[in-house]
């Protein structure tokens, strides 16, 4: 179940709503289900609707009058609150619906129970699925109504009404959310022809532009240079920037004028201070003057995205979420660059995994720099024509959210735990169609029979839990074929193989042969190691000085005392 909780001026209004035929004829049998002492008049239970209703108005009203000749009214008096059943739960009967409203208004201290001076309401029923609770906030002593924190204590309310009624139990939020789209935007963006409102829209676009920037500068010059988006920045008397609005050219009021959104208005973590601090917790790679062979930066983003399940193993919560933040932006970013077939599949795991991201934890971001710096360097590289690279990211990423969804689970953030989840669908998705290509290209060119003997052996060495399932699945022959081409670069395909198994826990990998694939080629990329370095370590490994526990010194002997001589 679900509460909506408003305020308003006009009694009257609202009850001509209520017993109204609705904006689309959807209204039938407006009806009360329940009031405040059990006799209200009821205009859906009476041939002259229009003089009852005005009956009804008169007695909720009646307190707010008395208070408005002390001059003690308030100027919002109505208490509006409608609370929905969930669209698979079953129809609750009046009687039923009458309890709820009676809880609702005792919890939300609108009418605590056993309360003589509590304030008039009554609950309206005009469909199946919910009712309207329509109070005036003028006590019986004409002392404002005491309902502080309304909205939380009658979703804790409804939480219990679920689980004693056996309703569906909905997920729940610890206030971290971003604010959804009014009915307003989403009707406006229904008769302007777009999928979502400007709010939506925004938000993915500043996210993204954050995402890719690597300074404040540059963050504000991605958002003026998007087509169709108009940026205004606040600054302070010192000329440095304090806040910026964004709006979209096609997004206007009645008077004509762009309707303009704040960072924060869009979420939380999109002021500006907050998006700085960000920018500055990232080491993005600096160029390379020496001439040395630097990582390429999608596989530095490969490579700290698979640490992220052993970050998130942790117990520094605060380290962990930033991880988490530095994913999300990781997941926005990739987006920009994925080829056009799958690149709807990743804004939607994009936008799902941003409720992710959030919670009561503080993120310290600082912890999260490798991802953030080679993302942003990622970026700034041609588009990989390659879609290896991809799947290889897409492979980590898909390990570090099934992790994320666990980490929620375990501090039982409900939402984020749900949104880690439908990023899974998605990011499959993309990753499936990305990556069999690839694989299939690769298990065409299998190693020799007695080779890839061999390498089985080399499998049940490196991952001896994991080894019957490996060497079952399809994709063996592209983890064989990945071994063989990094074996005739120069590389140990067993030493490369027991990096790739050590580096983290296959336990939650769909395909453990596939994730081994990706490891290796990527680890396969760095330079072979000569001849001579290989001595070395041979050498440093054989003749490596043991240091064994010294035994304890044995004690000296007793002497004998000589005589003396006389």
């Amino acid at each position: 179940m679900i509460a909506k909780i408003s305020s308003g001026k006009s009694t009257a209004g609202l009850i001509r709503y209520l017993y109204g035929p609705g904006r689309a004829n959807e209204h039938t049998d407006p009806h009360l289900v329940a009031s405040w002492d059990g006799f209200a008049p009821d205009p859906g239970r009476t041939d002259d609707t229009a003089v009852t209703r005005k009956r009804l108005v008169a007695d909720l009203d009646l307190r707010v009058q008395q208070a408005r000749r002390l001059g003690r009214a308030p100027k919002q008096h109505v208490w509006h609150c409608s609370v929905r059943a969930a669209p698979g739960d079953r129809i609750l009967d009046d009687a039923e619906w009458a309890d709820i409203a009676r809880r609702v208004v005792a919890a939300t201290g609108i009418a605590p129970t056993d309360d003589p001076d509590a304030c008039r309401w009554v609950a309206v029923r005009h469909a199946d699925d919910h009712i309207h609770i329509a109070a005036t906030k003028v006590r019986g002593d004409l002392r404002p109504a005491r309902h502080w924190n309304d909205y939380l204590t009658a979703d804790r309310e409804l939480a219990a009404i679920e689980q004693e009624y056996g309703l569906f139990q909905v997920i729940r939020g610890d206030r971290t959310a971003v604010k959804r789209p009014t009915r307003a935007e989403q009707e406006k963006a229904h008769r302007t022809g777009q999928d979502q409102p400007a709010r939506v829209r925004l938000r993915t676009l500043v996210r993204t532009a954050a995402a890719a920037a690597t300074n404040t500068e540059e963050f504000l010059a991605l958002l003026t240079r998007t087509n169709g988006v108009l940026v205004e920045v606040l600054h302070f008397p010192s000329g440095e920037p304090r806040g910026y609005k964004v709006a979209l050219e096609d997004d206007t009021n009645t008077e004509g004028e762009p309707v303009w959104f704040s960072g924060s208005t869009l979420s939380p973590d999109l002021s500006l201070p907050k998006i700085q601090s960000r920018l500055a917790a990232a080491d993005v790679p600096a160029g390379n003057p020496n001439g040395h062979v630097q990582p390429h930066p999608w596989h530095q983003a490969t490579a700290a995205t698979e640490r992220i399940p052993h970050h998130l193993d942790q117990p520094d919560a605060e380290a962990s979420q930033a991880h988490l933040a530095a994913l999300g932006e990781a997941l926005d970013a990739v987006s920009l660059t994925a080829p056009p077939d799958i690149r709807t599949e990743l804004r939607a795991a994009a936008s799902a995994f941003e409720r992710a991201t959030r919670s009561r934890i503080h993120a310290e971001h600082h912890h999260a720099r490798a991802l953030r710096g080679a993302v942003k360097a990622m970026l700034h590289e041609p588009t990989p024509k390659n879609g290896a690279l991809l799947a290889m990211f897409l492979d980590a990423a898909l390990l570090a959210v099934i992790a994320a969804a666990r980490w929620h689970d375990q501090r039982q953030h409900n939402q984020q735990t749900a949104a880690a989840h439908q990023t899974l669908l998605h990011l499959q998705a993309a990753y499936d169609r990305t990556s069999s290509g690839h694989l299939l290209a690769a298990g065409q060119h299998r190693p020799p029979q007695k080779v890839a003997v061999r390498y089985a052996q080399l499998i049940r060495q490196a991952a001896p839990a994991h080894a019957d399932q490996i060497l079952t699945d399809p994709a063996t022959d592209a983890l064989t074929t990945t071994m063989a081409a990094a074996e005739t670069a120069g590389h140990d395909p067993g030493r490369l193989l027991q990096q790739a198994a050590d580096e983290r826990a296959l336990n939650d990998a769909r395909s453990p042969a596939r994730t081994l694939a990706w490891r290796v080629q990527r680890l396969s990329q760095r330079p072979a190691p000569s001849r001579q370095a290989l001595a070395a370590q041979a050498r440093s490994t054989v003749l490596r000085p043991v240091t064994l526990p010294q035994p304890a010194a044995p004690a000296p002997p007793a002497v004998a005392s000589r005589p003396r001589r006389r």
